[in-house]
Parts: C-alpha cells; structure tokens; sequence
C-alpha cells in the first residue's frame, strides 16, 4: 500500500456503531470518576500549597473565610 492510497472504512451495522459508542461512554464515565476520586483525596495539600502565600500575610490572629468554593480564587 503506497502512501496515498486510504484504507478503506469498514462497513458496521448501526447496533455495532452504537455498541462501540456505549463502551466508549463507559470508558469515559470510569476515567472521569477515578480522577475525581484521585483528585479529592489530594484537594487538601494542594489547597494548603495554594494558600500559604496568602496565609502568610495575614494579620495576626486573623484568618480566612470563604463562604463559597469558588471566592478562594477571587481574592486581590
């Protein structure tokens, strides 16, 4: 086969087209939740490394306070 020449598709009937669709879905659904999962035994350290420039710079006695996830990131 010469470098030009395309390898021609194969022809699939639509179950199959939708079975190798719903195994790919599940493949993806799997990774995505062990990456939540690996990623929440970890948010703690990467919170505390996040922060620590910030905390270091606080007041004395003072302290953080979010009352949502996301204002820890919209700070100045």
């Amino acid at each position: 086969m010469t470098s030009n020449q395309v390898e021609p598709f194969q022809d699939q009937p639509l179950t199959e087209h939708l079975r190798e669709l719903r195994s790919c879905l599940i493949y993806s659904l799997i990774a995505v939740f062990v990456g939540f999962c690996i990623s929440y035994l970890v948010i703690r350290p990467i919170g505390t490394w996040f922060f620590k420039p910030l905390v270091e710079v606080l007041p004395e006695g003072s302290s953080l306070i979010f009352i949502s996830y996301q204002e820890g990131f919209f700070f100045t």
